[in-house]
Formats: structure tokens, C-alpha cells, sequence
């Protein structure tokens, strides 16, 4: 008897209407494109370039899924690794990885071990429309506000692609 008042119970499950209180389960997000992210890394690398550095620039999406990574000719393979990794720390605390790596000295040693983040300066968050979209990380300039800089100079130079 239980079993059938069992069965009777589920089949009334499978007939109830489907309510929309679940539609929230599905999100609508922004991210960066990859036509973007490459012409953000492809403009970092010629900004250094220019200034007689070999560098590699990484974009990564905000969940800090790599986008592009590019390496320019005379680079160490080390720099894309890097690079990554500056992404990484700027996903991960909302700010550009060196402003970061200033404001928590207490917890920088820990965070330098985890897996894909190193608190270095060369990391830019990219912003679209008032939301962080992804992140550049810049390595291979003799010094990291160097290779910040050459981050931020292709983000200048793309800004119109990245205001709407």
C-alpha cells in the first residue's frame, strides 16, 4: 500500500506546472571577447616594444580563463607564465596585481604559493562599461611598473571599444 501511495505521490510530482522561480539560474554576464583580448595583448607587447622591450602580455576573462597570450620575439617562454599569473592576482583581488601586492604585504608571502597567482606589478584590470571584464598581465620589462605601464597604454589606445 505504501508503495502505491509512493508512486501515486511522484506521479503528481512529474504533473505539478513548471513555475519560472528558477529563471535566476540562468545569467546573463559580460566578458571579454577574443578580438578584444588579443588586440589588448598585441598593442602591450608593441607599447613595450617600442620602448626597446621583449615582453609577453596574457588577457584573461574574469573568471581568469585564459583569452590570448602572446610572446614577442626575443621573450623568455618564462614571461607568458608570468604574465598569466599577474592576470591571475588582478582577477582574483579586483585591482591592478601591483596595487595589490602593496595592500596586503600581511598575506603576500601565502598568496606567491598558490597555484597560477604571483603578487607582482604588471597586472591591469580590463573594465567595460563600469564591469571588470578580464585582466592583462604584462612581463618581461626590467621592472614591473614598466610592464604596467605598456598594460596601460593599450587599454588607452582600445578605450573606445571598451566604453559602452
Amino acid at each position: 500500500m505504501l508503495q502505491k501511495i509512493g508512486l501515486g505521490l511522484c506521479s503528481l510530482v512529474f504533473l505539478l506546472p513548471i513555475s519560472n522561480s528558477h529563471a535566476e539560474d540562468v545569467l546573463d554576464e559580460k566578458n571579454i571577447g577574443m578580438t578584444l583580448a588579443r588586440d589588448l595583448a598585441t598593442e602591450a607587447i608593441l607599447a613595450c616594444r617600442d620602448k626597446g622591450y621583449s615582453v609577453s602580455a596574457v588577457v584573461v576573462d574574469k573568471h581568469g580563463n585564459q583569452r590570448v597570450a602572446l610572446r614577442d620575439d626575443f621573450a623568455s617562454k618564462f614571461t607568458l607564465q608570468i604574465a598569466e599569473e599577474k592576470a591571475n592576482a588582478t582577477i582574483m583581488s579586483g585591482l591592478k596585481s601591483g596595487d595589490f601586492r602593496s595592500q596586503r604585504s600581511d598575506i603576500r608571502p601565502e598568496l606567491n604559493h598558490v597555484k597560477g597567482i604571483l603578487m607582482l606589478v604588471g597586472g591591469v584590470p580590463i573594465i567595460s562599461g563600469g564591469r571588470r571584464i578580464g585582466a592583462i598581465g604584462v612581463s618581461g620589462a626590467p621592472g614591473g611598473e614598466k610592464d604596467e605601464a605598456c598594460a596601460l597604454m593599450a587599454l588607452e589606445k582600445l578605450e573606445d571599444r571598451l566604453a559602452f
